[in-house]
Formats: C-alpha cells, structure tokens, sequence
C-alpha cells in the first residue's frame, strides 16, 4: 500500500473529529479522550455507561464503515513481531495512565482549550513516539 496524500478527505476527517470533540464537550460536559472514556468503562459509575458505550460503538461502526466503503484506505501490512505489537499496546496504555490522558484527549481537547499540561503532554508523545520509531527500526533492521 503506497500512501496518499488527500488533502480533502483528511480536511474533512479532522474537521468531524472536531465537530465530534466539541459537541461531546457541549452536550456532555466531557473530553474526547479514548483512554478516560474506554477506562471508564471498567469503572463504570450509575448513569455515565450509555454515552461511553455509544461513543466506542460509534468508533467501530464508522471504522467497519469505511472497510465497506473504500476497503484499500483501512489496508495494513504488518511487519512488526507480534510481541513488538503487544508490548507497544502496553507500553501506550501505561504512557496514558501517566500522562493523564491520551493524544487524542490531550492533542485534540486539550489543546483546542490551550492546555499547557495538553501541550507538554503532547509534545512528549511526539519527541518519544520519534525516539522509539527510530531506535525500534535500528534494533530490527526495519525502516521506520
């Protein structure tokens, strides 16, 4: 899969986020943040269930939307060891427990609010996320 560069689509792709962040912050006085509302749904409190289940059934339903719609946009070739794949699974979900949040809670929400904590927070995810990319295509030999 070679990449594409769509700059209509990926306008439109980020200005729904947007929209989407807005109206959950509007509505529901909450934060589009993936790691608080997926965690919040282990922890379950009375009457905040039925907004985070619709919330993450949304996410799959336009994902298993779009692979009917134009299945070559969703296409991955994984070339990664699957221990590689469930060690960077854990190591995100500790990162965001840390962090207070994930890079969509922090670099969408945040700094659309002009969080500082949002911007540190985002910046470190940038600078690491290059670190481990460049240091993880080194030890295996792969391009990163």
């Amino acid at each position: 899969m070679s990449p594409e560069f769509t700059p209509f689509l990926s306008t439109l792709g980020g200005a729904l986020i947007g929209l989407s962040a807005s109206a959950l912050l509007l509505f529901e006085g909450r934060v589009a943040g993936i790691s608080g509302i997926v965690g919040g749904l282990f922890a379950p409190k009375a009457g905040d269930i039925g907004w985070r289940v619709a919330f993450v059934a949304g996410l799959a339903l336009a994902g298993l939307g779009g692979m009917f719609v134009a299945p070559h946009l969703l296409a991955v070739e994984v070339t990664r060891a699957p221990w590689m794949l469930i060690t960077a699974g854990l190591l995100v979900g500790i990162g965001t427990r840390l962090g207070n949040g994930c890079t969509s809670g922090h670099g969408v929400c945040g700094l659309s609010r002009l969080s500082p904590r949002s911007l540190v927070s985002v910046l470190t995810f940038m600078f690491v996320g290059a670190v481990v990319a460049v240091v993880a295509g080194k030890l295996t030999g792969g391009a990163s």
